[in-house]
């Protein structure tokens, strides 16, 4: 199985980032724990009821992080598919929950409305027929023939595309499939949730800074250990790129490296899944550490803020 594992951002206040998610886009909140490499910071994961790859959008909320600033070498929009006739539900609730977006357009044929989240982060509602039967969170506030069914994909920002796309279509699954201006898209066939990377190519703009409300890394999907070693030996021989050993994230196994273009890639594992070490049914609500952190719960639990909702 191709296509995008989960995304990774950066936020700013945790609550404020909980509350958003949850109460306003009717994601689940699918893990909370800490980033392993800073275990002062939560990492919150929202996604589906199970958490399933294609559904998941992480970050890490640094509450003091410097606000980042869009451009070339970063993620410059993070995509959500809805069922086709759900557009009109989400720009009223929009209007009526005072989140900042633009108005409905056209892409490749779809209807796509944009917004951003508190953090500035850009984000977009994608249209697309036939979601209506894919699986979703149920209990988020949303009607179920309204709410999200994942990613769509993910749009970057590059000022020249050419050895991205080869990593794409060589390494990771995905095959061209058309323009429409500066943008290519690309597309993991067989995918639903998260088949689609979209390069647009803007020679001489300005580098982005990653920050609050930036994408920090996009991971894609491995369906085993000895999928991603032959997806790592590819990028290491045929395209002489620096990539990680494989790092054990608890959920999955992952490797990384920085893509021509300037954006982190990682490959992730889709095994073992979010309910190793809590059921489906709670997923979520209590504070998961993994087993080399949890000698130190008393202080991470100290150092981290409560958090908290809006009624």
């Amino acid at each position: 199985m191709s296509g995008i594992h989960h995304i990774t951002a950066i936020a700013g206040d945790a609550s404020r980032n909980l509350d958003f998610y949850t109460r306003v886009l009717g994601l689940r909140l699918v893990k909370k724990t800490v980033n392993f490499d800073d275990p002062g910071t939560y990492h919150l994961y929202f996604g589906d009821e199970e958490g399933h790859p294609g559904t998941i959008l992480t970050f890490f909320p640094w509450g003091h992080a410097p606000k980042g600033r869009a451009g070339a070498g970063l993620a410059q929009q993070t995509m959500f598919r809805i069922p086709e006739s759900a557009i009109g539900y989400w720009a009223h609730r929009f209007v009526e929950k005072g989140v900042p977006h633009e108005a409905i357009e056209k892409r490749f044929g779809q209807s796509v409305l944009s917004f951003t989240d508190p953090d500035g982060m850009s984000l977009a509602f994608v249209g697309v027929a036939g979601t209506e039967n894919e699986p979703t969170w149920r209990d988020g506030g949303i009607p179920a023939e309204h709410a999200v069914r994942g990613f769509h994909g993910v749009r970057l920002l590059l000022e020249e595309g050419k050895r991205t796309a080869a990593i794409l279509t060589d390494v990771l699954g995905f095959s061209e499939a058309g323009n429409e201006g500066p943008v290519t898209r690309f597309v993991a066939n067989g995918t639903t949730a998260g088949g689609v990377i979209e390069i647009r190519e803007a020679k001489g703009f300005l580098a982005g800074n990653m920050g609050r409300g930036s994408v920090h890394h996009v991971a894609f999907r491995a369906a085993t250990d000895e999928a991603q070693a032959e997806m790592r030996r590819k990028l290491v021989e045929g395209h002489r790129l620096h990539v990680t050993e494989q790092i054990d994230r608890n959920y999955f196994r992952s490797i990384y490296f920085r893509e021509p273009g300037g954006v982190i890639f990682e490959i992730a594992t889709d095994e073992p899944g979010f309910a190793i070490d809590e059921p489906v049914t709670s997923l979520g609500q209590a504070l998961k550490l993994p087993p080399f952190l949890e000698g130190q719960r008393k202080e991470i639990e100290a150092i981290l803020q409560p958090l908290e909702q809006a009624a």
